[in-house]
């Protein structure tokens, strides 16, 4: 009985430690601020840098290397500064288009509700957005 205890005890640390590594950017210590931000602040948090990129992993249904290229240098994880994955262009663009779209149609008060679009709206958890042909 006392051996299925530690078992369970172990088991438990070993499944918390694993769950704090998924989550964490590999690559990037704590102290390092993120570089080449060319459409998100200069100055986002950490916390908020995480949270809107689990955003776009979400609205696109994709992960992190589908805009972010490897390291160069034969480690392992991404080279979260690098533009060498075209993708990463690609997603500055739509930001810029989603913001233009929300400043200029969405940014109104209606019905005591501030509406906008996100990536969610016409992605909806797929890399390439859904299109829809108007009949006429």
């Amino acid at each position: 009985m006392r051996n299925n205890k530690k078992a369970f005890f172990f088991t438990g640390i070993l499944a918390l430690v694993i769950s704090v590594s998924a989550f964490t950017q590999p690559g990037q210590t704590k102290n390092e601020k993120p570089q080449n931000l060319k459409v998100l602040p200069k100055n986002i948090s950490d916390e908020e840098l995480t949270k809107v990129m689990r955003g776009f992993n979400a609205a696109l249904g994709v992960k992190c290397n589908y805009c972010h290229a490897p390291k160069s240098n034969g480690e392992k994880g991404m080279d979260f500064a690098s533009d060498a994955n075209p993708k990463k262009n690609i997603a500055r663009e739509m930001i810029k288009m989603t913001k233009k779209i929300n400043k200029k149609y969405f940014n109104k008060e209606h019905d005591g509700a501030f509406k906008n679009i996100t990536c969610e709206t016409c992605h909806n958890g797929h890399d390439e957005p859904k299109t829809f042909s108007v009949a006429k």
